[in-house]
């Protein structure tokens, strides 16, 4: 089993493999080994067979270094893969996969079905913009690459773009944050070059087709040599007496490298507007060309920097000849970046974490590493579930060969003599349980939810206020629109609630024992028109077999509106049924909020002026709430306390038993007043609903995305 504290990162390049083994050791992390193994031929060269020439640098690779027990992970270059990056629309964090999904579709230029592909998204602390990064390469270079990796014993753990791997490296070794200054990472490959904008949270990639390739041709074509000789002559450029002849030679080279970077950085910045991009980082053996980075800070107009150690790695060779190695380690830290950053992907340190391994090689690796913990591990049981069989088999026989004492017998015969006195006398048995006073302390648990709940309609509707102006303002739902001396978007006529114990308690209650009140019962019903009394035609106590959440308290609520907006039922489903669903889960609020897909009901629609006349008194009937059960407007029963003050005695009408009150609506019929003046327009109308949802109390709130989740399935 790999370990997940040693990792092997290894970069297989066009000039040679590089390869670098890692220890998770805290703030450090220890260099247990390393490689930089040149191919026989470069790959770039003219007349190579690159598949041959890769099989004898692995195959050098697997027999000079223990690659076992550790994470390995590997690279792909960018010129054979894909980097794509879009910005994304605001959506919920849920649905980004299927956006990501949708743009990998438009984005990757083969079906999805052909090519392995991951994304990262990037969030940059100044901009409310979410961008993504697309990594992809097609099936069939991916399983080529890990074929010859499989001809020597060797299955990875991670794929990933070599320039995503550079970037890793610098992230963590220099410790990259979203203040670091806008950075520019040149990596100059062999026949390629990536680079990689790390700058404000987001990264950026791009690859274009000049390298240390480029640079051997033109020696070639000046000097008319072969490309060994060229190629030697470009390392040795430096010291050697025709240096001037050389860099002549290689000038167009440096001149095309500094074009497509300054390109690349140009486009970036068309897409990034407040991007500020102030210096660049080398990578590549290329950069051992001297003169090169002078080149570029003179074109580009930034500090040019070149990797010569890495900060955050420590490496103590050992031996005979430690002060060699650990001096070769030194002067191979410029082609080790790839290489430290994909180890630092099998270590789990890695910023991007995009990785292209197929999930169908990954589960094969998987399976063959443990069938050789089978056979143990079938061994192992068949030798505990002997011991297990043997041991008791001999207990049982040891016990049943002795007597019991006759303190023993006379025990359980004393036993069973009063067991069976107890039953006679019905001490023991099966009683009914009752759980009303169980159902009342729960009560007292949730004394302040009514508040809440009552907050909740203060914010429903100071948001449906907020709408209305807009939405009148709209020419397509008003013939005469207007912004200004609106009335407010509701007028509540009633708000009731009516709590509901868990439905097993009520259940196990005995029906004998529950109040009735000549149909209407005793309801926890709170109405915004005042308190009456009386008994009248209010349901009785029913439902509760279909409720919703039937093992948890719950309250249910049920108001009157009336509203003089235009398109009253899209406007309804606008405000309070989109809050009601918006709001359904918050943080700190003890309870989720339960809504049916249409939780409003049409009541009736009639002139503003009309209707205006009926605001402020009571419904017909009274103002008491009815029993738990269907809410019935006419209904009696003793209600609760309401917002505007306590009201007189209601009830039913006559023939349901109720009582007619005597007061001011007596006065009004003898001597009425003048109605008021409508604030409405002549042939505005009013809609009234009757809106209901329910209260699910819970002790704690779970996150949103559970919530939902949980909801969902409920319904």
């Amino acid at each position: 089993m790999a370990s997940s504290n040693i990792s092997w990162g290894i970069e297989v390049g066009a000039h040679a493999i590089k390869a670098l083994k890692l220890e998770n050791a805290g703030e450090m992390l220890n260099v247990l080994d390393f490689a930089v193994i040149p191919h026989p031929k470069p790959l770039s060269a003219p007349d190579t067979n690159p598949a041959d020439v890769l099989r004898v640098s692995l195959g050098t690779l697997a027999s000079q270094y223990d690659l076992s027990r550790a994470s390995i992970a590997v690279s792909v270059p960018g010129h054979s893969s894909f980097a794509r990056f879009a910005k994304l629309p605001p959506v919920e964090p849920k649905k980004v996969p299927d956006i990501v999904k949708f743009e990998a579709v438009q984005q990757i230029p083969f079906p999805l079905e052909q090519v392995e592909w991951d994304y990262q998204t990037f969030v940059s602390p100044d901009s409310p913009d979410v961008e993504v990064g697309i990594f992809a390469i097609t099936r069939e270079r991916i399983m080529e690459r890990l074929g010859m990796f499989q001809e020597i014993g060797l299955v990875p753990d991670h794929v990933t773009l070599s320039p995503i791997a550079a970037y890793n490296a610098l992230a963590y070794d220099l410790q990259f944050t979203e203040k670091t200054p806008g950075t520019v990472i040149l990596d100059v490959g062999t026949t390629a070059t990536d680079l990689v904008v790390a700058e404000a949270g987001r990264v950026w990639v791009r690859t274009f087709p000049i390298g240390g390739h480029q640079f051997t041709e033109a020696l070639v074509n000046q000097f008319k040599l072969g490309y060994p000789k060229a190629e030697k002559l470009k390392r040795e450029a430096q010291d050697s007496k025709h240096a001037r002849h050389i860099f002549q030679a290689m000038r167009p080279v440096f001149t095309d490298l500094a074009q497509d970077v300054q390109r690349s950085i140009g486009y970036y910045q068309s897409l990034h507007r407040d991007a500020n991009l102030v210096r660049l980082i080398g990578v590549g053996s290329t950069f051992h060309l001297p003169g090169l980075r002078k080149y570029l800070k003179q074109q580009l107009s930034m500090e040019v920097y070149r990797i010569e150690e890495f900060k955050r790695l420590k490496f103590e060779a050992k031996g005979q000849h430690a002060d060699a190695r650990a001096k070769e380690f030194a002067d191979s830290s410029l082609n080790l970046a790839t290489a430290y950053g994909l180890a630092l992907q099998g270590l789990g340190l890695n910023a991007i974490k995009a990785n292209l391994m197929p999930v169908s090689v990954m589960r094969e690796s998987m399976w063959k590493r443990k069938t050789k913990w089978f056979g143990l591990a079938a061994g192992l049981a068949v030798a505990a579930s002997a011991a297990m069989f043997i041991r008791p088999f001999l207990d049982s026989s040891a016990v049943a060969g002795t007597a019991p004492a006759p303190l023993i017998n006379s025990t359980i015969s004393k036993a069973s003599q009063l067991k069976k006195a107890a039953e006679e006398a019905g001490v023991v048995g099966t009683a009914a349980a009752d759980n009303r006073v169980a159902n009342m302390m729960l009560l007292l648990e949730g004394r302040g939810i009514i508040p809440r709940i009552v907050d909740d309609l203060g914010l429903m509707m100071g948001s449906a206020d907020q709408r209305l102006a807009p939405w009148v303002a709209d020419p397509a739902r008003s013939s005469s629109p207007k912004s200004a001396g609106l009335p407010p978007a509701y007028t509540v006529r009633t708000f009731n609630t009516e709590y509901l114990p868990p439905s097993a308690a009520a259940e196990e209650a005995p029906a004998e024992e529950a109040p009735q009140d000549d149909g209407g019962g005793r309801g926890g019903r709170f109405q915004s028109g005042g308190e009456g009394r009386g008994r009248g035609g209010g349901g009785g106590r029913g439902g509760g077999a279909n409720e919703p959440f039937p093992d948890k308290q719950r309250v249910k609520v049920t108001m009157t509106v009336s509203t003089t907006a235009p398109d009253a039922q899209r406007f309804i489903i606008d405000t309070l049924q989109r809050w009601l669903k918006d709001n359904a889960v918050r943080p700190g609020v003890p309870y989720r909020i339960h809504v049916n897909d249409k939780p409003w009901t049409f009541i009736e629609q009639k002139e503003a002026a009309e209707a205006t006349a009926a605001v402020g008194q009571p419904p017909a009937g009274g103002g008491g709430g009815g029993g738990r059960g269907e809410v019935i407007e006419e209904g009696g029963g003793r209600g609760g306390r309401g917002f505007a003050g306590r009201g007189g005695d209601g009830g039913g009408p006559p023939e349901s038993g109720g009582r007619q009150p005597v007061g001011a609506a007596d006065v009004d019929k003898f001597a009425p007043l003048a109605p008021p003046p409508s604030p409405y327009e002549p042939g505005t109308k009013m809609t009234t609903f009757r809106v209901e949802w329910l209260v699910v109390i819970e002790p704690e709130v779970k996150p949103e995305g559970e919530a939902a989740g949980r909801e969902g399935g409920a319904k």
